[in-house]
């Protein structure tokens, strides 16, 4: 069978198994769990690059009645021991490389120790390693094989907590309150509107699984769709490559992924077949509008877009062709949805009037942060709740953003918060004060500055300060820009008056997001 035949099958980076051994591998995982003292709302931690032991650790969480909370494996140990500590996992599933760099914060709990990719236990020396040093540390398959399936019924059901910064800095858990057998069903409606991948269709999951989006659609593939794809890394051509290969039907996306691909040497793109594409849409902020033409005008009138977040869920859609008839929209708000978009004093403004976007999606299922219900509070208006973006809808009800009210920088479709990275630089001897803000970036949508103003008498090196972030903190919070200050506004109130940096850089923009 070819790969454009192929069905039934999961392929990550070439390799290729059933779906059905995923899904018994996982309803193992669900009983292997059990037998580890797991109960329903207990929750199970995934320090798991996209690889088959993702998808069958989330079949067994689900199964089991337990949450999975997938873990960025970008964070230094600290940042993990953080989201451990907050999560209190009763157990942690995790590769073999990523365990090990991350030992020391690991908490007291039975760790199921994964080979890396393409590796088994005998061939792995991280496996046998880690099987070595970490107290409680048993091999993946040994744990897994040892078990019968769950005898449950596999459904693709949610259950994952997704950690996302707040306005303090810190990282909340997005604890989604389990939706009843109606809710649900209208979710997994809207869902296959939005995002395609069902029935029929061969999905395209990429980006890392501890995202919402990938974690969801690669949930929803591998429960309906014909076949599911994933990369471990975004490869540009490799996607190409992937949807002429498996004839993939639908992708979900953010807009780096399109500047990259449309970097790509014209011989290169043209080498590609992508006329099999009906659905692809883009998540994780918004599009700049002449990248979005450039991919409709390649791939044709199937780039469609959603407008939402974890907390929120998805609130609007817009497909090509009303893109293409209002270019910069967000799109209308989904059937059932309440929202509203208000001015400073709380009041709602009137059509054509910016304010900040408030929205309800019932179908999507309502949430609290884990162990932080009263921080809802701080961005809910009864059962609506903001991310924070500002915008206006027109007179036929389509949504354009136009900025951001709260600090929050989207680059490459990953949510990064200036306090967290301001706490840690504050932290540098050199640095009296500081202040970081998100900039336009052609690749990225935006990328992070940092202002710093220096003790007196002191010097350091923008180098010196990207050094000091990157030895404490992921390298995807390292701002690109540092730029030194005698002094730095303050309001009144004495906030540092960010809008003054961030501003010159936004102004020959036509979006300040």
């Amino acid at each position: 069978m070819t790969p454009a035949n192929l069905t039934d099958a999961v392929v990550i980076d070439g390799r290729v198994r059933e779906r059905g051994s995923v899904r018994a591998r996982g309803a193992r995982a669900a009983t292997a769990f059990v037998s580890y003292g797991i109960t329903p709302a207990q929750t199970v931690a995934l320090l798991l690059r996209n690889d088959f032991a993702f998808l069958e650790a989330t079949i067994g969480a689900s199964l089991s009645g337990a949450y999975s909370v997938p873990l960025n494996w970008h964070n230094k140990p600290d940042e993990l021991e953080y989201v451990l500590g907050d999560s209190a996992p009763r157990l942690i599933v995790g590769h073999a490389d990523l365990l090990l760099a991350a030992r020391e914060v690991l908490p007291d709990v039975p760790i199921l120790v994964v080979p890396r990719e393409g590796t088994d236990v005998r061939s792995c020396p991280d496996t046998a390693q880690a099987l070595r040093e970490i107290p409680r540390a048993t091999a993946w398959a040994e744990a897994v094989d040892a078990h019968p399936e769950w005898d449950g019924e596999f459904n693709g059901g949610l259950g994952a907590i997704i950690y996302t910064s707040g306005t303090t800095g810190k990282p909340k858990g997005v604890f989604k309150y389990a939706m009843d057998d109606e809710t649900f069903a209208r979710f997994m409606d809207s869902q296959r509107m939005i995002f395609g991948m069902t029935t029929g269709s061969r999905a395209l999951v990429l980006g890392p699984l501890y995202h919402s989006s990938p974690d969801s659609s690669a949930r929803r593939a591998l429960a309906e769709a014909d076949i599911l794809v994933m990369q471990s890394r975004f490869d540009p051509e490799g996607v190409l490559a992937a949807i002429q290969e498996y004839r993939i039907t639908d992708i979900a996306m953010v807009p780096t992924m399109f500047v990259r691909l449309l970097r790509l040497p014209e011989e290169v793109r043209s080498r590609y077949d992508v006329s099999s594409l009906r659905s692809v849409t883009h998540t994780g902020g918004p599009c700049p509008i002449d990248v979005k033409r450039q991919m409709i005008d390649w791939w044709g009138p199937v780039i469609n877009e959603v407008y939402g977040g974890t907390e929120m869920g998805v609130a609007f859609f817009c497909r090509a062709e009303e893109w293409l008839q209002r270019p910069g929209t967000a799109g209308r708000p989904l059937p059932g949805l309440r929202f509203e978009i208000v001015d400073e004093a709380g009041e709602p403004v009137r059509p054509g009037e910016v304010g900040e976007i408030y929205a309800h999606n019932p179908t999507s299922g309502d949430f609290t942060y884990l162990g932080r219900d009263e921080q809802r509070q701080e961005v809910a208006r009864g059962a609506l709740v903001t991310l924070g973006d500002m915008g206006y809808v027109d007179s036929d009800g389509y949504l354009f953003l136009t900025d951001r009210k709260r600090d929050m920088i989207i680059s490459g479709g990953v949510n990064i918060y200036p306090a967290e990275i301001e706490a840690t630089l504050i932290g540098f001897d050199a640095v009296y004060d500081c202040a970081v803000f998100g900039i336009p970036d052609p690749d990225f949508g935006e990328s992070i500055v940092a202002a710093v103003q220096l003790v007196p008498g002191r010097t350091a090196t923008a180098e010196e300060i990207q050094d000091y972030i990157r030895s404490r903190m992921s390298g995807y919070k390292v701002p690109r820009l540092v730029t030194f200050h005698d002094q730095l506004p303050r309001e009144e109130t004495g906030k540092i008056f960010k809008r003054k940096l961030r501003d010159p850089y936004w102004a020959e923009q036509t979006r300040a997001i």
